[in-house]
């Protein structure tokens, strides 16, 4: 089995993070790597949808349906990948959100997944790759992030 895990502080309060990455429409506006974001069915608590990748250096895109749901109470969720063409046999997704203060917060992303037999990857090189992936992906939602909640009337 796979597994990463990795966090990044946001100079932003704990309420709005969890609020703008959930969001999973605007995820393409949030990621630097989703081309698209379409929502299937939703409820309160609980969303299943597509993400589509934008093309890698070889011109591949990927694309796989997700469901995802939020614990607002406990500031997490937990998102699993439903079976698709892509090279996951299984992937399962926590995020946790914790306040460090008023204004800051830790956002927590960790990974278990399995490849199937016939990925072009095996699980260490998923593995390497999920791990450089995520920190450049907390990283782009990091700075948008701050930028959303330092221009007044953005944040909603």
């Amino acid at each position: 089995m796979g597994y990463i895990r990795n966090a990044v502080l946001i100079e932003a309060p704990v309420d709005d993070v969890l609020r703008l990455t959930n969001n999973v429409r605007t995820w393409p506006d949030l990621f630097t790597e989703y081309a698209a974001s379409e929502v299937l069915e939703e409820t309160a608590d609980t969303v299943t949808f597509r993400l589509t990748t934008r093309p890698d250096e070889s011109g591949q895109q990927w694309s796989w349906i997700a469901q995802r749901r939020t614990d607002l109470a406990r500031r997490s969720t937990y998102s699993e990948r439903l079976p698709s063409s892509g090279p996951f046999e299984r992937m399962v997704i926590r995020w946790w959100y914790d306040p460090i203060g008023e204004e800051c917060t830790v956002m927590t992303w960790e990974q278990e997944f399995t490849m199937k037999p016939e990925a072009p990857v095996n699980e260490e090189q998923a593995t390497s790759y999920l791990n450089k992936q995520t920190r450049i992906q907390q990283q782009a939602i990091k700075e948008r992030i701050e930028q959303l909640v330092k221009k007044p009337g953005t944040v909603g």
